[in-house]
């Protein structure tokens, strides 16, 4: 992975990181879960406006429609963007996983994905290396420009690439400061695999208001938020945070303006509660 240089007229742009497959993706993106309607197209909108050009959906989020509005109303070249979506278990077969896409398009209303994930492997289905199969054929069939999953756990990393001999180019996990995820993010680095975070801000962990964090915003000037989707990016990590208010969308792209210091990028290491407090995609009650 390469990094490029971010714009020199200021933050309005994520700059970004090459892919395995030689896709290039924006180093922060859109998350629209729980968005829907509406609300979702807004927030895509005003996230497009302030130069947000990865935008992250899904099959089982029923926003894909909204997203593909505002998408192709916003005026901005489609070549510019970068626009992911994942599918269910249902669509776990080689074919499952053509008809999947050809699904997301038209509920998008778009000619194509960058990107198209398998959304959770489901081990209890033990279809998943069957999903993995059809991404690499649509990648083969040049229909979609980088492929990936959500929610692997390295056992299942291994699977797939045993049966295919093809890495995923991103494996999109639940990631922040306090999960910080170090076992799976070693055999991503290892793989060349590119780590998504969802959940970067952490999820009802009220870390936007642990002491370390407000503390190490008040010295750079920043949002609390600015800090923690700073500590992602300074290590290649991408995150996708959500966020509807249009003043936090266009606060969350202002962070490659300021750097962590490597005592404060511990700091917040240090308050990770480790793996086991991430949801286990092996547990039957979790996945799509």
């Amino acid at each position: 992975m390469t990094t490029d240089k971010s714009p020199q007229d200021g933050p309005t742009e994520a700059p970004k990181l090459t892919l395995l497959h030689g896709h290039n993706i924006p180093r922060l993106g859109l998350g629209t879960w729980p968005l829907l309607g509406e609300e979702c197209e807004n927030s895509v909108r005003n996230a497009l406006h302030a130069g947000y050009q990865l935008i992250d959906t899904a099959f089982a989020y029923r926003n894909e429609d909204a997203v593909g509005r505002a998408v192709r109303e916003a005026g901005i070249p489609r070549e510019e963007l970068f626009i992911s979506s994942k599918f269910n278990k249902e669509s776990h077969s080689v074919d499952g996983v053509q008809r999947a896409y050809d699904d997301s398009l038209n509920n998008l209303g778009l000619d194509y994905l960058d990107m198209f994930l398998c959304h959770w492997p489901v081990p209890a289905q033990d279809k998943y290396v069957e999903a993995w199969k059809g991404l690499v054929k649509l990648l083969e069939q040049g229909r979609v420009k980088a492929i990936g999953v959500s929610n692997f756990k390295p056992a299942h990393l291994s699977r797939i690439i045993d049966a295919t001999g093809v890495i995923p180019d991103v494996n999109q996990i639940q990631l922040s400061p306090d999960l910080a995820r170090l076992a799976p993010r070693a055999v991503h680095n290892d793989l060349g695999i590119l780590t998504e975070s969802w959940s970067p801000l952490g999820r009802e962990s009220g870390l936007r208001d642990n002491p370390t964090v407000t503390g190490i915003a008040a010295r750079h000037h920043k949002t609390a938020a600015q800090v923690l989707l700073r500590w992602h990016v300074q290590q290649d990590l991408v995150p996708i945070p959500q966020a509807s208010n249009p003043v936090w969308i266009s606060e969350n792209m202002s962070i490659f303006d300021f750097a962590l210091t490597a005592s404060e990028m511990q700091a917040m290491s240090a308050l990770d509660r480790g793996e086991n407090a991430a949801r286990d995609s092996d547990l039957p009650e979790n996945g799509h």
